[in-house]
């Protein structure tokens, strides 16, 4: 580009920019996306009022964060504040997932499943039941301003905008039980974050999915740039197969009648008129391709009323244009995406999942903490005992209220009792009631005979008093405590 180029208002640089409109189009990929766009979308609005019964000490919304009680609820799964090492290991499995998925089919996620490409999907179809398909709508965006131009756009905007509002929304009845706050949320008594919250998506999602669309995945986005560290020649992307296609006419009946040799490709741009961001593919990988497949369809629409072979735009990785270029064969599908590069990024994510299961179903609902009183840390009693003293926290991360006894292990000759007991009772053992979903606080104090001075270990064991033996209920939690003599 030269200077003056630089300077022209007509240039590509400083070119008024064009809005795009895709066109529908029928076939499998574009079926594909639509079974992800429906999935997704479902996912997000219903789960919220799915119901899961807990008992009744905790709340009975299926998927809950309730940030309040720091839990978060999935199912017949509770994460305490301490197990957030459980949510680090969802998003780093996230990330793997990301990883192989774009080593395999490149950008799929964006195509398929980004939140800014299923909410973009679904106002292009809104946009299409109003104004028509991409030549109506390319009418009415040349149009001037009048009465039947801007009933379209309200009636377009006011829909865009009631999609927006059940985003956010949705969004917030993640954070509290969905029926309750959405008749606060209706009658005007809900806190004032929650309201923030919907408007602040909603605008957002009216913006970036009903205005900006395609420049949020072209501009915004840093995935695409990101991407290219992680995709290698045996990715597969989308590809047009220039060597075949190659060169283009428009006449194609003129062209077998001359007998010049003619490409596959008939110029007719309908791989350019439904692609969500506007991309000629038959200008090789660009940033803006998010691998959605849609201009598979298209052209292999057209090839099909032409009598030649589909394919003419397809998955293919690099390894394989070089290949079919010098007249080769491409590798089977499996082979390539069942390479080292993918296996070993599932083997991570596979592995990563399955420790985290066996943690999940082998933790303890049962927790102690303690803390060692420090002044004054010996006391000397009456009998000549000495006594230390400890402020333990139990936690009951179970949802209905246990029976527990708090037993102490070595320490011979020691006893124990609480700030709740009278000395006299002082045994090896107490039992105590805990709250359902709670941390239970109390002081206990540890009396043994004096002796040489320094520190004897001991074991403190919270031991379920209410389960079976042998059963995941019945798992011990136990603290190793320091016993000081002077």
């Amino acid at each position: 580009m030269s200077a003056l180029d630089l300077i022209n208002p007509s240039s590509g640089l400083y070119r008024k920019r064009e809005p795009v409109f895709p066109r529908v189009v029928n076939g499998r990929f574009r079926r594909l996306k639509w079974a992800v766009m429906a999935l997704c979308l479902a996912v997000y609005y219903i789960t919220p009022w799915l119901r899961w019964d807990r008992g009744p000490w905790a709340p009975d919304q299926a998927v809950l964060v309730d940030l309040a009680g720091r839990r978060f609820f999935m199912f017949d799964i509770e994460i305490w504040p301490q197990e957030f090492y459980f949510v680090a290991g969802l998003l780093i499995m996230a990330g793997i997932g990301l990883f192989l998925v774009t080593s395999a089919v490149g950008r799929a996620w964006c195509g398929y499943a980004c939140p800014q490409t299923v909410w973009t999907d679904l106002f292009q179809h809104v946009e299409r039941w109003i104004d028509g398909d991409r030549n109506a709508q390319l009418r009415l965006n040349a149009a001037p301003w009048g009465a039947a131009k801007l009933g379209r756009r309200l009636s377009k905007w006011s829909l865009w905008l009631l999609i927006a509002m059940a985003t956010g929304g949705a969004w917030i009845f993640y954070f509290a039980d969905a029926p309750t706050l959405a008749r606060q949320f209706l009658t005007g008594t809900a806190p004032f974050v929650a309201y923030a919250t919907v408007a602040v998506l909603s605008f957002t999602t009216f913006t970036l999915g009903g205005l900006m669309r395609e420049q949020v995945c072209i501009y915004m986005c840093p995935w695409p740039r990101i991407q290219t560290a992680m995709l290698d020649e045996k990715s597969l992307i989308v590809t047009y197969r220039d060597w075949r296609g190659e060169p283009r006419t428009q006449g194609v009946k003129k062209a077998a009648a001359s007998g010049e040799k003619m490409g596959d490709c008939i110029d007719c741009s309908a791989c350019v008129s439904v692609c969500p961001t506007g991309v000629d593919i038959r200008n090789g990988p660009q940033l803006g391709c998010i691998n959605c497949a849609l201009c598979i369809d298209a052209c292999d629409e057209v090839m099909a009323k032409l009598n030649r072979p589909r394919g003419l735009i397809d998955y293919l990785n690099l390894d394989d244009q070089k290949r079919e270029r010098a007249g080769g064969q491409a590798t089977p599908v499996l082979k390539t995406l069942l390479r080292p590069r993918t296996l070993v990024y599932f083997g991570i994510w596979a592995s990563i999942g399955l420790a985290m299961l066996f943690t999940l179903g082998e933790r303890t609902r049962l927790a102690i903490d303690s803390a060692q009183d420090r002044n004054p840390m010996v006391v000397t009693l009456s009998d000549g005992q000495v006594r230390n003293g400890w402020t333990i926290k139990l936690r009951n991360m179970e949802s209905r209220p246990r029976r527990v006894a708090l037993v102490m292990s070595g320490l011979p000759a020691g006893s124990l009792w609480t700030d709740a007991m009278d000395r006299r009772d002082a045994a090896r053992s107490v039992n105590l009631q805990l709250a359902p979903d709670a941390t239970t606080r109390l002081h206990l104090y540890v009396a043994a005979p004096a002796g040489q001075a320094g520190e004897t270990g001991f074991t403190l064991v919270a031991r379920p008093l209410d389960a079976a033996r042998g059963t995941r209920d019945a798992r011990e939690a136990a603290r190793t405590l320091k016993f000081v003599r002077q």
